[in-house]
């Protein structure tokens, strides 16, 4: 298979400390996606190239968005439901209210419309993190324990597999995936990622069956096969901290990367001085559709 090369062009300048969590609401044309660090969730919107952001009051891991309007959050202290005409936020539940020292960080739902997120310890401690679903009737079950950095999720179009990644293993996890229950099981190593690339971090999954991972500290977004890691796409970014990816605009050909400038030194950041920003590129492929949270 020939590899194919493309360059990151960058959309929004900004100076996340940890940009992440990039998500595409298609009827407003609107990219959600939130600095964790900074508390702070933005909507991107592409056809103004206004950049609005709200302030949430503590560290923010991930946005979905719900059928019946606003967001879902996975916050620093657990979930929560978001409301951006009001700024309301409706505090669900905090599965780690124990865990002083941990956080949320990425999330994602799954086809039948629950919300997946998982935690990791801010000193990075290893096994200490944990992957959570949060069902649509706003229960939350434990599904992984023993995880250093839950990071990106993604299904495939006919909704049997989850792939999961656990930064620090360097692997791409697979699942099968039981929709109408949320059941996991057959944990499998889908590809095992070269330590020189990167940290496997966020990913975005297209309709041809293949992942687009970002590799932090790695400067690049890769397209890999789960049936083997086989390369075919590398996009290549003027930074060395992409963080995660998501499909978007009008024909969800576009991919937004976000990006972050976190324990960067000031002549680190005067070398990348783009680092926490949004860049895009547009490919010959499509993303698979966005799912909603049905809570």
């Amino acid at each position: 298979m020939s590899l194919s090369i493309y360059e990151a062009k960058l959309e929004l300048k900004a100076e996340a400390l940890l940009g992440e969590g990039p998500v595409w609401d298609a009827e407003r044309k609107i990219l959600y996606w939130v600095d964790i660090l900074s508390g702070k969730l933005f909507e991107y919107n592409i056809i103004t190239g206004e950049n609005k952001g709200y302030e949430i009051g503590e560290h923010i891991g991930a946005a979905a968005i719900r059928k019946r309007g606003g967001l879902i959050l996975a916050l620093q202290h657990g979930f929560a439901i978001f409301n951006p005409l009001t700024g309301s936020i409706e505090r669900i539940t905090d599965p780690e209210s124990h865990l002083t020292a941990n956080r949320f960080n990425d999330g994602k739902c799954d086809p039948a419309g629950r919300f997946w997120a998982g935690t990791m310890s801010y000193e990075l401690e290893n096994g200490k993190g944990s992957l959570y679903c949060l069902h649509p009737h706003l229960t939350t079950e434990r599904k992984l324990t023993g995880v250093t950095i839950s990071n990106g999720l993604a299904w495939n179009e006919k909704g049997d597999t989850l792939y999961y990644i656990d930064t620090m293993t360097h692997q791409l996890a697979a699942f099968d995936f039981d929709n109408e229950t949320g059941d996991i099981t057959n944990r499998r190593v889908a590809a095992e990622f070269q330590k020189n690339l990167g940290y496997p971090d966020g990913m975005a999954m297209d309709k041809k069956g293949k992942l687009w991972v970002a590799f932090y500290n790695g400067g690049k977004v890769l397209r890999i096969d789960p049936n083997g890691g086989e390369i075919s796409a590398i996009i290549n970014l003027p930074v060395p901290k992409p963080t995660s990816c998501a499909f978007g605009g009008v024909d969800m050909n576009e991919l937004y990367i976000t990006t972050c400038r976190e324990n960067m030194s000031r002549q680190e950041i005067e070398k990348y001085p783009l680092s926490g920003s949004l860049f895009k590129v547009s490919l010959p492929v499509k993303g698979l559709p966005v799912n909603f949270f049905g809570g």
